[in-house]
């Protein structure tokens, strides 16, 4: 069900557009979702901006798992790559990503300013859909240029933004790649909302969340759904489904639960950390 080939003309020519604007750019800015680094990223960008400075920009760090995301850091960090934490809908880490483009452009604004040069520096601002990046991209002009939506892929055309400081970023639409090869990133997209709900199969998604959370996260779903720690362990997913649907009084006539509103509950407790602060991605070993 999660082979998805979701690559609409808009997003080919979004690639056609980042792949002629690449010269002008200096730094490449990719916001992830702290909950699913790895998922959120896009092989796209990094293979098309390969050699070009890289900053990660870890938003939504304030439903993610502190502990996890502490992991991350130190990971970004060994290989390299400058790397902020951001809660972007708040505002909150906007003035560090500034300061890390400084750090990975330290370089290059050393050898302009031996050279007299003062030219702006250019950051194309890049993301998978609903990582948040309109709301970054916001409230780093200090104002709203960029349309923010809650529905996927809503970013129109491209647009350049002029800051202070003679920084100029290129906002581009978000992009996904032309079709998930990997299942599991196309699941962990479709949990955070890159993927639009209604081409998915609700009750399957919120099973396979389930799945994906019961090996770490058991304890914050039984206090969460007043559930038996050991009993969820035990229970087939769709039979946990329907637990938390009673649970929560979701009942439909006769008495049966009510696995599709149990669903959609479950999922948009989950995005919106109602069950606490969960990362379902690891460093790779």
């Amino acid at each position: 069900i999660m082979n998805i080939q979701w690559f609409p003309g808009h997003m080919a020519k979004t690639r056609r557009q980042i792949e002629e604007k690449l010269k002008l750019i200096d730094v490449v800015v990719e916001i992830l979702d702290a909950r699913i680094p790895v998922s959120s990223q896009n092989p796209d960008i990094s293979e098309m901006t390969k050699g070009k400075p890289r900053v990660a920009v870890l938003n939504k760090a304030d439903l993610a798992d502190e502990t996890v995301t502490k992991q991350w850091v130190s990971f970004y960090k060994q290989n390299n790559v400058e790397v902020t934490l951001a809660d972007c809908a708040k505002g909150r880490g906007i003035n560090e990503s500034v300061a890390a483009v400084k750090r990975a452009l330290a370089e290059k604004l050393s050898n302009d300013s031996e050279k007299g040069m003062n030219r702006a520096i250019k950051i194309l601002v890049a993301g998978v859909p609903n990582v948040g990046k309109s709301s970054f991209i916001n409230r780093i002009a200090g104002g709203k240029r960029a349309k923010v939506e809650d529905r996927p892929g809503v970013t129109r055309g491209k647009q350049w933004v002029s800051l202070e400081d003679g920084v100029e970023l290129l906002d581009m639409p978000g992009v996904l790649w032309p079709k998930f090869e990997d299942k599991v990133a196309g699941e962990r997209l479709a949990f955070i909302g890159s993927v639009k709900d209604q081409i998915l199969d609700i009750e399957y998604l919120a099973m396979r969340l389930l799945d994906t959370l019961r090996p770490t996260y058991t304890a914050a779903l039984a206090e969460r759904y007043k559930l038996d720690a050991e009993a969820i362990a035990e229970m087939e997913s769709y039979e946990l489904l329907e637990c938390i649907a009673r649970k929560r009084g979701m009942l439909i006539s006769g008495g049966e639960a009510n696995t599709e509103r149990a669903a959609i509950m479950l999922l948009d407790e989950f995005r919106s950390a109602a069950m606490g602060r969960i990362t379902l991605e690891r460093i790779p070993q």
